[in-house]
């Protein structure tokens, strides 16, 4: 059932109507969960066994954690005259070591899912290349598997929440039927937020009462999240998709500008999906964590991915980064550099405090590009953000210095403008890795780029690609209202543009909004015959 469809639209009224109209509204939340999985048997009955083991194998590993915790509370305090400081520690040890068991088990098991299902092919495919260096084949089977919708999101949210129980963050659920909700929550299940369990459990499970504010507020998001997809991503995506298909047969200029392109196409798109989400939730009384934060006007790399898929980068950082970076090895590492001769001197006691933080960003970012595809492409994706995330850290105080010596006024508004456009380039160069059919593909997309490059007449041979100067004049408005909303945004702290309008006089506010609504109506593709584009984080 995709977003970009009437039933979606007709499905997601009926659940909000029963759902405020449900008799007893401490049981409200039922409704939410027979609405989830109706959502997900409808979109494919045969996936669902995948969602019910990733449900039932953290809910049990989280109870039986949550049971060994109170058993060991209990525990100390029956035999806190009787043992000494010596018993208890080995009696926490102990305990702490059974709870470690279980934590790996449940995620190894799920884990384990994703993994064979999203990587095997890239293994075994890597594995038959050493094996038969040359020959594209080997005698490792390629396997024609599916990929259940939503499971990378859905399985990263279960182990966060079973990371949180085992380090008793937060109290285990004691309800399955609760818990199944969290995990399923249709709204989410395609493309996320990535949610805590301490953010959206109580929320999902609370009483709610239709507000209008919430409900004019939630249709804001959803019209935004429409605009930017059906007018912009799945009109860019047709010209996307032309050059991509065959690069080799466009000038520099024109891959490019396709780049370009895909840079506007992806951010319309991957946002309008958690716009259309948190609009959704926000109708039923329930706040998702913001993903997106105008990434382009980042500053710094850095910046990008605190801007960027927020929930992933809170993931990630969370339940990867600080374990890595506060891990025995790592510290052992930064305390054996800082007694060595060089982490006497000034670089090196440098070096020797950041060398954590530095590598640890590394392993994040290698993560990240795994997650986004088993590809060779998506592996240098994860190399370039992390190295270059990795280099800032590490010469930090080198830029630092520089900046000093050319006297580079760091608060200026032209500095800034300078730090925006150098982060976007970057940015820009880790999108070629997305959009070129391999990794040798994106190098070559980005030579062509640099030495084929025709910008007086160039940016003509754009036409024909699937869009005629209707839909680039489009294109074109869309991208400028993006820039804008995104400007006002910046400065003021809007999250999103409805918020821009609440001052606004209330014939003023709803002239914007039908003109809206009339806008998608008018130039959004859709119809008969037509086959919405995916939502790009769909295959993620």
């Amino acid at each position: 059932m995709a977003y970009v469809s009437l039933q979606f639209v007709i499905f997601t009224a009926a659940v909000t109507a029963i759902y405020f109209l449900f008799p007893v509204r401490k049981y409200q939340w039922t409704v939410l969960l027979a609405a989830d999985y109706f959502f997900y048997l409808y979109s494919g009955y045969k996936y669902a066994i995948f969602i019910i083991f990733t449900t039932a194998t953290i809910y049990l590993a989280g109870k039986a954690i949550g049971r060994s915790q109170e058993t060991e509370k209990e525990t100390l305090k029956l035999k806190k005259a009787e043992w000494g400081r010596e018993e208890k520690k080995a009696f926490k040890a102990g305990v702490k070591r059974r709870q470690r068991t279980v934590l790996a088990l449940a995620l190894i098991a799920n884990f384990g899912i994703l993994i064979f299902l999203k990587y095997s092919n890239f293994i075994a495919g890597g594995l038959n290349q050493l094996i038969s260096p040359g020959t594209g084949s080997g005698p490792i089977p390629m396997l024609k598997l599916f990929l259940p919708l939503g499971i990378s999101f859905y399985t990263f949210q279960a182990a966060g929440y079973l990371i949180d129980v085992y380090n008793a963050t937060i109290a285990p659920e004691k309800n399955f039927f609760k818990f199944a909700l969290f995990i399923s929550f249709f709204p989410q299940i395609v493309q996320g937020p990535i949610s805590s369990f301490g953010q959206l459990g109580s929320q999902l499970f609370a009483e709610h009462r239709p507000e209008f504010a919430r409900f004019k507020a939630g249709l804001e998001l959803i019209l935004w999240g429409y605009f930017k997809k059906m007018i912009i991503a799945d009109r860019a995506v047709i010209a996307i998709n032309t050059v991509t298909a065959d690069y080799a047969k466009y000038s520099g200029t024109v891959i490019l500008a396709t780049a370009l392109l895909y840079a506007l196409q992806l951010y319309a798109d991957f946002s309008a999906g958690i716009d259309i989400s948190r609009g959704i939730a926000q109708m039923l009384g329930i706040d998702m964590v913001q993903n997106f934060r105008r990434p382009y006007f980042a500053t710094s790399i850095n910046d990008y991915w605190r801007r960027w898929h927020i929930s992933l980068g809170t993931w990630m950082k969370n339940y990867i980064f600080y374990p890595v970076a506060m891990s025995k090895l790592f510290l052992g590492w930064s305390k054996k550099m800082k007694a060595s001769s060089f982490g006497k001197t000034a670089a090196g006691a440098y070096v020797a405090k950041v060398l954590p933080t530095a590598f640890s960003s590394m392993i994040v970012f290698l993560v990240v590009g795994l997650w986004h595809g088993a590809n060779a492409k998506y592996v240098a994706f994860g190399i370039w953000n992390g190295g270059i995330i990795m280099l800032s850290i590490l010469l930090k105080p080198v830029f630092d210095r520089l900046c000093e010596a050319l006297r580079i006024r760091t608060e200026s508004f032209a500095w800034r403008v300078f730090r925006i456009l150098r982060t976007f380039v970057i940015v820009l160069i880790g999108y070629y890795f997305d959009i070129a059919p391999g990794f040798r593909g994106a190098l070559d997309m980005m030579r062509r780029s640099i030495t084929d490059l025709h910008l007086r007449g160039g940016i003509s041979l754009m036409r024909g690609l699937g869009l005629g100067k209707s839909d680039w004049a489009i294109l074109a408005f869309g991208a400028l209202t993006i820039f804008v909303t995104s400007v006002i945004g910046e400065k003021h702290g809007y999250e999103f543009p409805g918020e821009m309008l609440e001052k606004r006089s209330f014939a003023l506010r709803w002239m914007v909004l039908f003109a809206s609504m009339v806008l998608v109506a008018v130039w959004g593709i859709y119809g008969p015959g037509y086959d919405p584009a995916e939502f790009v984080y769909m295959q993620f």
